[in-house]
């Protein structure tokens, strides 16, 4: 019999350290171990109790929940899920706290505890509980800050290169390691985060902050050109097409989910797959599910380079795994082995 997930609840409310313990605790395979209201107490519980999964609050007394995470990441990493009224829609919160290495976060309701938003919310949190009782948090030990960065090499094929990458559970925190490693000079990069709709704006602007390439939100016939990486936004599909004058742009759409998500890494790389005189490389990081695997076979078969983030340095080992299993993936190594490899197989022509 499989042992059920232990969960250790911090809020500095009394009704939600209620109700969060009646939701956890009849759901099947759940057993909430203990309550906190604040990080103090919580770090003794977590002593104490040994948890397999902490939900957090960001705003407590003593210290904040982002504080306290960051205090837990560095000295007995676990899977978090940060659950409050500031992990909300484009929040700087939640980019924060998952770039940190909380593997989900999730905003609290506003109003009334009734009727279906407060049922689907409720539906959420146990999802997001056990699927951070299988992630492996703490494996991305190299800060994106004090990664070297690769030279900056004329590229041949910048103008005709592309490359895709897909990321879900664990992948802010692995772009955030990725990106700033690569040049200003680079083919276009399209890549989908999942992600709902009111993070990936923000999301975009944080990484450019950080990197050599300009990064920003995908937008409806953007034109792709080199050094400049495009974010598919959430809650909507991207993919790129050629237009009549050889440009290749981004083409957004409202359709339903595929493979369980909008935006689907599977709609973009079929899109790269179909672009004929294109040299394209896929990558496909860490994440939970199979998304991505059948767009990305679709590239290798179309002669493009593929990658997959390997199961050691993933948050989740999903997406890598069922690609890597569909032989999508050509080439399987660590996180931060990826930008030198992708810089390397730009440069082909």
């Amino acid at each position: 019999m499989t042992s059920p997930i232990r969960v250790l609840i911090t809020d500095d409310s009394p009704f939600y350290r209620r109700l969060f313990s009646q939701w956890l605790g009849e759901a099947e395979g759940i057993e909430v171990v203990g309550v906190a209201a604040d990080p103090l107490e919580a770090r003794q519980k977590i002593k104490e109790l040994c948890p397999d999964v902490l939900t957090l609050d960001v705003e407590m007394p003593h210290m904040d929940g982002l504080s306290f995470l960051e205090k837990i990441m560095t000295l007995r990493p676990m899977p978090v899920v940060m659950v409050s009224t500031l992990t909300g829609r484009g929040t700087e919160a939640t980019l924060q706290a998952l770039a940190l290495g909380a593997v989900d976060c999730l905003a609290k309701p506003q109003g009334s505890v009734a009727g279906e938003e407060m049922a689907h919310f409720a539906q959420r949190l146990v999802a997001m509980v056990r699927g951070a009782a299988g992630a492996r948090v703490g494996r991305i030990k190299v800060a994106a800050a004090t990664s070297p960065h690769l030279s900056d090499v004329a590229l041949s094929v910048a103008n005709r290169g592309l490359i895709a990458i897909a990321a879900s559970t664990g992948g802010v925190e692995a772009l955030h390691a990725l990106l700033p490693r690569f040049p200003k000079v680079m083919p276009p990069m399209v890549i989908v985060q999942h992600m709902p709709p009111g993070f990936t704006a923000s999301f975009a602007r944080r990484l450019d902050a950080m990197c050599a390439l300009t990064v920003q939100e995908a937008m409806q016939g953007l034109a792709l050109r080199p050094g400049l990486v495009c974010i598919a936004p959430g809650g909507r599909h991207v993919s790129v097409a050629r237009t009549p004058d050889g440009t290749l742009r981004c083409h957004l759409a409202d359709g339903p989910s595929v493979s369980g998500h909008r935006p689907s890494a599977d709609v973009l790389f079929s899109s790269v797959a179909g672009l004929s005189g294109v040299v394209s490389t896929g990558v496909i990081l860490t994440g939970m599910g199979s998304d991505g695997s059948a767009g990305l076979l679709a590239m290798r078969r179309a002669g493009a380079l593929t990658f997959g983030q390997n199961e050691a340095s993933c948050v989740v080992y999903g997406m890598p795994r069922a690609a890597w299993l569909a032989g999508a993936v050509e080439t399987e190594m660590p996180l931060m082995l990826l930008a030198e490899a992708i810089h390397r197989a730009s440069l082909r022509g």
